[in-house]
């Protein structure tokens, strides 16, 4: 399966953010992709009141997103926010394409380093694992990388490549904790983790985020094994790589980590 992970740099206009995704998508078909993820708030980007930019899944944005994944023939992952009942948002990932169409609302949310999701954001209910062409996908979002029962869940529910859209959060550190919770959810689950994240809004000139998690780059594809195959900079980017799903079995055979787990203890 070839996957790719298109690193954007998400401005506040949906339009013109939908706009880049029918480009990246275009252009991901035209190298063979199967699969094209984008960010986490791909739609629009964080720093900005969410309500007035959410919009159903039937709604217009997803609906373009749609026909741009039935255009190419492949299946579009994209970071979007649809309303909550409670008159927060949903932080969800629209999947859709190659006879796919489902969604997943970010379970874990972003109370931390001083910023507050949760007072936007209500979260989601439940795990999502999809079969594309034969192959089960799980899902996560940004946050999600910090808690492994969720990718060990995914793997349980069958899962052999996880993609993992992001708008990660700068500050000292921030980088290193990035890949190394990356590596260790691949290590964990014993999948593929395609990591899509959110470009440096630096590197377009934007000026730097106060609080709000608006990207540093640095997508990654990481093997069952934890190793980085490939990955980006900083600065907004489009990563083609070929995910052998037959490493995704070795790698459970040599390392057994779902099977020994001990359910009866924890």
């Amino acid at each position: 399966m070839r996957i790719a992970a298109s690193q954007l740099a998400a401005g506040v206009s949906p339009q013109e953010n939908l706009a880049v995704i029918a480009e990246q998508t275009a252009r991901a078909a035209a190298e063979g992709a199967d699969v094209v993820v984008f960010p986490e708030a791909a739609m629009a980007r964080f720093g900005i009141p969410l309500g007035p930019v959410a919009e159903p899944l039937d709604g217009p944005w997803a609906t373009r997103v749609r026909a741009v994944a039935d255009a190419a023939g492949v299946l579009v992952v994209a970071g979007m926010f649809t309303p909550s009942a409670d008159g927060r948002v949903r932080n969800t990932l629209l999947i859709t394409g190659r006879g796919v169409d489902t969604s997943y609302d970010k379970l874990h949310l972003f109370d931390a380093f001083g910023f507050a999701e949760s007072a936007t954001v209500a979260p989601g209910e439940r795990p999502v694992v999809a079969e594309v062409d034969g192959v089960p996908i799980g899902f996560a979002t940004c946050y999600d990388v910090r808690f492994p029962g969720l990718f060990t869940r995914l793997a349980e529910d069958g899962a052999r490549v996880i993609l993992l859209p992001a708008s990660w959060g700068a500050g000292p550190g921030k980088r290193e904790q990035w890949e190394l919770l990356v590596r260790a959810r691949a290590l964990d689950s014993t999948c593929w983790v395609v990591a899509a994240a959110q470009a440096d809004p630096a590197t377009v000139g934007e000026p730097p985020a106060t609080r709000a998690p608006t990207g540093i780059g640095h997508s990654m594809v990481v093997s069952p094994l934890g190793e980085v195959r490939s990955r980006l900079g900083a600065e907004p980017g489009l990563l083609v790589a070929d995910v052998d799903l037959g490493e995704t079995e070795r790698a459970r055979a040599a390392i057994p980590v779902l099977a020994n787990r001990r359910r009866d203890v924890v």
